[in-house]
Order: structure tokens, then sequence, then C-alpha cells
């Protein structure tokens, strides 16, 4: 049966996701053109006409990606609730014991990162933009009078610094914190930086 034709973006919206799901499965190192073109059927040469080389096709999966985790993000920050409601959903989506993105392709890429810098921009981006909709949903709960916060750019940071880690040891090191104990600490460092307790954090929330 013959292939449809696909226009440009849709063309390349294809071999993105099946970028993304080889890296997931392979690693980054690992990985090959020819993998990307054998999911889809397809021929390296067309990989390569859109995506010129091995790295500049990670990079690209990986903005992808992030892409996609950024919308879900201003989704559930976009609702129609107040500031700690939205706060705590996304951080618990976010969150390694949540249903965010497949931490094992992020820490691939953070890994690589440090000598691809096309891909670290990528997640320097990534990082930024994520920590920049925390603080701009702190400071809207602050100036609603939700809860205190002297610094909400520090307090995402924060956040997010324990997030991190947490993802790394939950995927790198199975058994080492359980995922209860994990979201016993992400909601108590939620309700530290926001200045209320446990239960009103879990009550309002």
């Amino acid at each position: 049966m013959a292939r449809v034709r696909l226009s440009v973006a849709e063309r390349q919206g294809e071999l993105l996701r099946a970028a993304v799901e080889q890296i997931e499965a392979r690693g980054v190192a690992a990985v090959r053109i020819a993998d990307v073109a054998a999911v889809l059927g397809v021929s390296n040469a067309l990989v390569l006409y859109h995506f010129s080389t091995k790295e500049k096709l990670v990079a690209a999966a990986f903005a992808h990606a992030a892409e996609g985790d950024l919308a879900q993000l201003r989704k559930l920050l976009g609702r129609r609730t107040t500031a700690l409601r939205r706060l705590r959903a996304a951080v618990r989506w976010y969150a390694p014991t949540g249903q965010a993105k497949g931490w094992r392709l992020w820490i691939e890429g953070w890994a690589v990162a440090l000598r691809e810098p096309a891909l670290r921009e990528v997640t320097r981006d990534l990082d930024r933009r994520w920590k920049a909709a925390l603080a701009e949903v702190i400071a809207e709960g602050v100036a609603a009078g939700e809860f205190a916060c002297p610094d909400p750019q520090a307090a995402a940071l924060r956040l997010t610094a324990l997030l991190d880690g947490l993802a790394v040891q939950l995927t790198s090191y199975p058994g080492s914190v359980s995922r209860a104990r994990a979201r016993e600490w992400v909601d108590e460092t939620l309700a530290r930086e926001l200045g209320v307790g446990r239960e009103e954090l879990r009550g309002r929330a």
C-alpha cells in the first residue's frame, strides 16, 4: 500500500516522535539514523534530508519532547482555580512519581548536553521556562494573599532542583527511595516554600 504523502511539518513531526521513542529505548549514544528510519519504513536519506546529522536530529527530538511537556504545564497552570491548586497539580504531575515526561529520556539528555552545545541549549531553555512558569504562579498566589513566599524565583529553583534530583534517584537507582517517601518530600517542600502547613496544603489543594 502506498504511503500517504505528508507535508514537511507532518513528516518532521513523525520523524521526531520516532526519534524520541528510539532515544528512550536505546539511549542517545546507541541510537542511529537507521533506527529512526526503520521504525517508519523510510530511508536513511529521508531522515538526513530533514535533519542533516544525528546531532541535529537528537537536539530537535528533545526540543519536540520539551514542547509537549511545556504544553501540559501551561494547561495545568492555566486552570481557573487558585494558585495553590494549580501549583500542586503541576508539581505532582512533574514529579517522578507523577505522570510527567519519561525521566529516562531527560536524564540521557542532561548527560549528553555536557558535550553537545545544541542539546545543552535545548535542556537549558526547558529548565528556564519551567522555572519561570512556576515562579509566575507563585507570585500570583502571593499577590492574591493565598500564601507567603518572599522570592518566587528562588522557590521555583529549589522545587525543580528537588524534583530533578528525585527523578535521578528513582530512575537510575530503583529502591533508593520509595515513591511514597518521594511524594511526601515533594509535598513537604511545596508547603514549606509557600509558608503553609501540610494539612492546609492538602485541604486547599
